[in-house]
Parts: C-alpha cells; structure tokens; sequence
C-alpha cells in the first residue's frame, strides 16, 4: 500500500512519520507528474487552504486530484484538508468539493484559540484531539457518518472513500487515526 501525500504546504511531514510508525509506503506529492505514479490513497493535511487550493490550480493539479478522488480515491483530510473537500465553506471558496459537508472555517478562532481535547471517535474510543485554528463541520449531509463531535460540534466524518478531521492527529504520539484511515478505508 503506498499513500500519496500533498507535500505543498503545511504539516504533511508530521503525517509521513505517522505512516512510517505504520509501515506504510508513501511519497510526497509535489508536482503535476508525481500523480502518474501508483497509490492506493491520498492525505490532504492541515495548512492553509486558501493557499493549498491555489496552489493546486497553479500547478494544474486539481482537477486530476477532484476526478481521482471521485472516482474512488481513499482521501484523509485534516483541518485545511477537510476544508478542501467540502460541498460547502462559511467564510471561504469551495475548493475540491467531494464531501457533503459544510465547513467553518477558523470556527475557534486564530492561533490564540488553539487547543487539546480528549473525546470519543467512533470506534477507536477517546483520543487526543489538536486543535489549531481548526474548523468545525457545521452541516453533514444524510450520507456523511459523524465519527466524533467536541461540545456538539461536528470535528471528524467520513463519506464513503473520503474521511476528514478538524483536529491534527498527526501532532500526537497516537496513530490510531491514521491505523483507522488504513483498515477502515483504504483497505476496506
């Protein structure tokens, strides 16, 4: 299994060394030509996603990124991630748009809003949860599974191939998110 990660900003090397301590193949995804290579997945980190979306416009990357995972690309989202494959944005442009969802976008704030919860993903149990300036999902749509909430908001769902958080577990020694994301969806 080999897992393409987008390496154009933000904290996508946090999420290889969660892969490594997996096992997991991976590569980073730089360039238009790194998409002709084989993956069997796809991780959209946190970062900015009003700049991750130019970018992949700028490099005519994204529509061949939207086609892929339409057509049944495993995709993992954290914080700017699930802002780009949301249907919908408060206070943003609709990038990717492969997720029924509408996301808030800095729904707690700037940095200074950062924080850590403890909280129940569905069928993993309570994990740590890193916040920073993170969205929420304000609307899931009725084929959208809610996987965890954080007092009564919406911070991670799943839609068929696509699974994406607010939070950044990448950032915590706990890998059971990405373990999820693996057995759950890409090797389902």
């Amino acid at each position: 299994m080999t897992i393409g990660i987008l390496a154009l900003q933000g904290a996508f090397a946090e999420h290889e060394q969660m892969l490594e301590r997996l096992g997991a193949d991976y590569f980073e995804i730089r360039q238009k030509k790194d998409l002709e290579r084989d993956f069997d997945a796809f991780i959209l980190p946190g970062g900015e996603s009003t700049v991750m979306g130019k970018l992949l416009h700028e490099l005519d990357m994204f529509s061949e990124i939207k086609e892929k995972i339409n057509a049944g690309l495993p995709v993992y989202g954290t914080c700017a991630g699930l802002i780009l494959l949301a249907k919908e944005v408060e206070d943003g442009a609709v990038q990717l748009g492969t997720m029924d969802i509408c996301a808030k976008r800095n729904a707690y704030g700037r940095q200074l809003g950062s924080f850590v919860a403890e909280e129940e993903f569905k069928g993993i149990g309570k994990i740590p949860m890193n916040f920073i300036r993170a969205p929420y999902i304000a609307k899931a749509g009725e084929n959208v599974e809610v996987l965890a909430k954080v007092d009564g908001k919406i911070v991670a769902a799943r839609q068929g191939n696509q699974l994406v958080t607010a939070f950044h577990p990448e950032v915590t020694d706990d890998v059971r998110i990405h373990q999820y994301f693996l057995e759950q969806i890409v090797n389902k």
